[in-house]
């Protein structure tokens, strides 16, 4: 390794000093980008992440994995360059190129040196890959076959099984059921055409979300942000995302080959946007996302040894996401742990959490919240959240204060609304299998 990328991967590695409040710009491009910014010299370093509405939510009918591969191929052949020569210009600047993807969005992203020389070749790679992906032929018959294989083989995995079918089960024909790496049969029908009108569709200026962080000015940032949204497609703003309906209650059971029963419980629950987001976040704290202090955890795993763990989280999109409960039990303990997790349930929404579990859960999730954004990679993902889902620019400024303010009637007020235990879809993988 060069001194120039030894010396660039410690300092990217670092940490950051506590921050202060987050001074949090924005704007617009002239071409219609949306641009959220932080400037920061606390470290030599800029990041920058691009976000389209282009995840899986947003494949074709038929095509499902359509997103997931045009994604995928943006950094694999661009601007007349191979993704073997993208990877060295990289290398040769020590800046890092970075992907995201999931049911709303697709991101691109890029870590590099603030330095004028480091910065100006990496960001040409960025935007060669946003603005002119070459999607070559070879290429997608490679990735193609690639993707197909890594579909099949995560079909031996339970787990993986389970979080297909209950996406399946809870949006039914919402766009949110649609698995986010696709299915085999449509991505082996897929078209350099198709991956190209879907690029110009989604991958767009007037949809995009350029989120920067880090030791460059404004006028640089503003520089940057209209270098990016310059080279994109005008396609218009996508439509909106149809708002789900709640599912049918429904039990699922498929037959796996696996030493234990994978279980997954849930409802439609709440959107980025939901008025009733921090009494459902604190309330999902007590009720089984914080670890041993869970109810969950308590009941399901030591009161009664069902299974090793057993959570509950919300994942709020930019419409309402599920509130997905999971265990892992024995298979001959499967029914019981389910009978559990269902009371366990039934029992936080009629009576709310204790004042003592609200205190507890309050005070852990106040306490590691400066842990949230202690980088510039966690600011960074925070940036790119505020400005995909257009939440208010002093949301992190906001936050303690919001968690603090949550009471018990909120939290019980909250689930009963969002909540109905008699319309969960449940899914269990493993043993012989039976739908039901």
């Amino acid at each position: 390794m060069s001194i120039k990328r030894f010396i660039a991967a410690c300092l990217l590695s670092l940490p950051l000093s506590a921050h202060a409040a987050l001074v949090i710009q924005n704007w617009q491009t002239p071409e219609g980008a949306r641009v959220v910014f932080v400037e920061s010299h606390e470290l030599p370093i800029l990041d920058i992440s691009v976000n389209f509405p282009a995840g899986s939510a947003r494949d074709p009918a038929g095509k499902a994995g359509l997103a997931h591969l045009t994604h995928g191929l943006l950094d694999q052949g661009a601007g007349g360059i191979t993704d073997t020569t993208i990877a060295h210009r990289l290398a040769d600047v020590g800046a890092v190129l970075s992907g995201s993807f999931d049911r709303d969005r697709a991101a691109i992203g890029l870590r590099t040196l603030s330095s004028a020389s480091e910065k100006s070749a990496a960001i040409d790679i960025l935007t060669r890959v946003l603005q002119r992906p070459d999607f070559p032929q070879a290429v997608i018959k490679r990735e193609k076959q690639r993707l197909i294989s890594a579909i099949h083989e995560a079909e031996a995995d339970p787990g993986t099984v389970a979080s297909k079918a209950f996406y399946r089960a809870i949006y039914a024909a919402h766009p949110y059921a649609h698995d986010e790496t696709g299915d085999p049969v449509a991505i082996g029908k897929l078209t350099r055409g198709d991956l190209q009108q879907f690029y110009r569709t989604h991958y767009s200026a007037p949809n995009a979300v350029i989120a920067l962080m880090g030791d460059i000015s404004r006028v640089e940032a503003e520089a940057i942000a209209t270098r990016i949204a310059r080279g994109l497609s005008r396609a218009p703003v996508v439509p909106n995302l149809p708002a789900p309906v709640a599912a049918k209650p429904s039990d699922t059971r498929i037959a796996h080959p696996s030493t234990q029963s994978h279980v997954l419980m849930g409802v439609v629950g709440m959107a980025r946007s939901d008025p009733d987001y921090f009494p459902l976040f604190v309330g999902n704290y007590v009720l089984g996302g914080g670890g041993f202090d869970s109810r969950l955890m308590r009941e399901v795993r030591d009161k009664r040894g069902y299974a090793y763990s057993a959570y509950s989280y919300f994942m709020p999109m930019m419409e309402a996401g599920p509130l997905q409960l999971g265990l892992q039990t024995k298979l001959e303990q499967t029914e019981d742990a389910l009978k559990v997790a269902q009371e366990t349930l039934r029992t936080f929404i009629a009576e709310g959490p204790s004042e003592a579990d609200l205190t507890q859960a309050k005070s852990n999730l106040t306490g590691g919240f400066p842990l949230r954004f202690d980088s510039n990679r966690k600011i960074l993902e925070y940036l790119s959240v505020i400005g995909f889902y257009q939440l208010p620019l002093d949301y992190l400024d906001t936050w303690v204060d919001k968690v603090n303010a949550v009471d018990v009637a909120a939290v019980k007020q909250a689930f009963s609304r969002r909540v109905d235990p008699d319309k969960l879809v449940t899914v269990v993988v493993g043993g012989a299998g039976s739908a039901r």
